[in-house]
């Protein structure tokens, strides 16, 4: 018998809804990866499209910074004090050179290149990217300009760039007002990230390193603008696509008065000393000269390691701005306002007088404090003591003051403290005080410390600048400016803007008091260096010991070293009935204040006072 045949059974419903099932299933996984294609697309079309764009450009798309060309400085009459010049100078891409060697020793045979020029390079190579041009020679003539031209398809990699470099016509007759530029080193660059101005110095190698030009860096540097430009693959320019031109400094206009300078410089003739000359009338610096001086043009374009250590070691120490650095007993050039500070507190009046024997002592004391004229002045009043210039009379005036109400009244004329001139190579000076001795050398004041700054001697210190500003406020009968070389700047509109910084005054108790000072100084002037001038003038002279003499010894000017010598001083104003320029003449070393100075502030006052007024500083 047969087997019987096995029937199977379908269910239809079951199989149906298997098949919806495995259908909805593929169909939702092919909806979720097409959303994830179009999610990716709208991502790379839309939301990061700006990014891969610009990835995109930048294959094809070279962005060059553009640099600002530096703000010009002139004196106050519109003279050119710092200009911009064209220059060309060797540069190296050392990833593009396979053979830095050879390639220097083939642009030797063509160029000249000195050794030190070549070591400098080679040290420099060290710590650069070598994907950024290096400076090989940063003074190219027009000769090896041409000449490089010719061979330039033999050295890949070496080019000639063209751009404007600082320089001052003047050489060193402004060298410590205007200062220098220099290239950017890494503490600069350091300064700069660290104030977040760093981009703004795109394409730029040079920066303010000294005076002025470090001083308003910010607005004679300007603001950089860029060049874009199309690249093929090798990277060579196509075609340029924008422009965006830099914002050029702003140029500046000094209080300085060039032909007043030269004569300063002229009449210091390389000797260590200092000439300041202020316009009474809003403080404007007419004149900052320190001598010896240098040429600030060699530091633009890269000063050798030689000249620089001949200059700081020099023992004139040019590198120093006597002017604002300079520190000097102020010796009798502060008599007149030794003077005042006795009237207005009452120690003495206009009548007041002392006899002068030659010496002074303190009571109880057997030290004697020597006057110049050892012989001494006889009776001496508050006038005779200023135009005789009387030791006696200030040794007696001050241990009646004491040294805090004299250190209290020197500081409102600017002593011991900066005078927040615009340039920041500023020292303060000293105005001793009890606390100043006390934390400086742990040691009490003794009433001898006072009488010895009773005649600008002693711990006191000051800058030829503090002591024209102080000599200002005299002039000024107590109205006060802060001194400043800046005059105006140029704006966007083309107008200036004129800043002056006015101090609330000095007011005295009896504003007679300025009258009889001030003429004392202008009977001291007519006695003596200006009794022939065609004009009023006031000053001081002051002759200012650099060591101490012993008691019964007498100062040998020409028995000793030059560096020992006294430093002569001479402040000094006109016209007296209305000042406009007020000076401070210090030289080292020089002997006599009258004799020394003397000449040279008249010379001074002549030139600006007597010129003709439509004569112009040659270069």
């Amino acid at each position: 018998m047969s087997p019987r045949k096995r029937i199977t059974m379908h269910d239809h419903a079951a199989e149906a809804s298997l098949f919806k099932r495995r259908a909805l299933f593929t169909f939702a996984c092919v909806i979720i990866m097409v959303a994830i294609l179009l999610g990716n697309l709208y991502h790379l079309q839309v939301t990061s499209f700006t990014d891969y764009s610009t990835r995109s450009d930048d294959n094809r798309i070279r962005v060059l910074p553009l640099p600002p060309s530096r703000g010009l400085i002139y004196d106050r009459n519109g003279v050119l004090l710092a200009e911009n010049q064209p220059f060309y100078s060797l540069e190296l891409v050392p990833e593009k050179i396979k053979d830095m060697n050879a390639t220097l020793d083939g642009l030797a045979a063509i160029i000249e290149i000195s050794d030190e020029e070549r070591e400098d390079f080679t040290k420099s190579l060290k710590h650069h990217r070598r994907f950024k041009p290096l400076t090989l020679k940063s003074r190219l003539s027009e000769e090896e300009v041409a000449i490089f031209s010719v061979n330039q398809h033999n050295f890949p990699g070496v080019e000639v760039e063209a751009g404007l470099k600082r320089h001052y016509p003047f050489g060193g007759t402004l060298t410590h007002a205007l200062g220098y530029v220099g290239r950017i080193n890494s503490r600069d660059r350091e300064a700069l990230e660290r104030s977040g101005e760093w981009s703004d110095y795109a394409g730029t190698k040079f920066i303010g390193k000294q005076g002025i030009e470090k001083f308003y860096e910010p607005i004679l540097h300007g603001k950089p603008g860029h060049l874009e430009e199309e690249v093929n693959n090798r990277g060579r320019s196509i075609r340029t696509l924008k422009v965006v031109e830099p914002k050029p400094g702003q140029d500046i206009y000094l209080t300085i008065d060039l032909k007043l300078q030269q004569k300063a410089m002229e009449l210091l003739d390389g000797r260590r000393g200092s000439i300041v000359a202020i316009d009474p009338t809003d403080g404007g610096i007419l004149a900052l000269a320190s001598s010896p001086s240098y040429d600030p043009n060699q530091f633009v374009h890269g000063i050798s390691g030689k000249a620089y250590s001949e200059l700081l070691n020099n023992r004139s120490r040019p590198l120093i701005n006597r002017a604002t650095q300079g520190q000097y007993a102020p010796a009798s050039t502060v008599k007149p306002i030794m003077a005042l500070l006795g009237l207005e507190d009452g120690a003495v009046t206009e009548k007041t007088r002392i006899w002068d024997p030659g010496f002074w002592q303190i009571p109880g004391v057997e030290h004697k404090y020597r006057d110049w004229k050892r012989w001494g002045h006889g009776w001496v009043d508050v006038y005779h003591s200023i135009v005789d210039s009387c030791d006696t009379y200030f040794y007696d005036l001050a241990y009646k003051l004491g040294i805090t109400k004299i250190s209290e009244f020197m500081t409102q004329f600017g002593f011991g403290q900066p005078s927040n001139v615009d340039i920041y190579e500023e020292a303060s000076g000293i105005m001793p005080s009890r606390d100043w001795k006390r934390a400086r050398y742990k040691q009490p004041w003794w009433i001898g410390d006072t009488i010895s700054v009773g005649i600008g001697q002693g711990y006191w210190t000051t800058t030829p600048l503090q002591l024209a500003a102080a000599t200002a406020i005299l002039a000024n009968k107590g109205k006060r400016f802060t001194p400043h070389l800046m005059k105006a700047m140029t704006q966007e509109d083309g107008t200036l803007k004129t800043p002056t910084d006015e101090m609330p005054p000095l007011v005295l108790k009896n504003p007679k008091n300025w009258d009889i000072i001030n003429n004392a100084m202008r009977q001291t002037a007519h006695k003596s260096r200006f009794n022939d001038a065609n004009y009023t003038a006031a000053m001081k002279t002051g002759t200012a010991q650099v060591f101490s003499v012993a008691q019964d010894a007498k100062y040998d000017a020409d028995n000793i070293d030059e560096n020992l010598k006294d430093n002569a001083l001479i402040v000094a104003y006109a016209p007296y009935e209305k000042p406009t320029i007020v000076l401070a003449v210090v030289l080292e070393n020089a002997g006599w204040g009258g004799a020394n100075a003397g000449p040279i502030a008249r010379a001074m006052l002549d030139e600006y006072i007597l010129r003709e007024p439509k004569e112009q500083p040659k270069k």
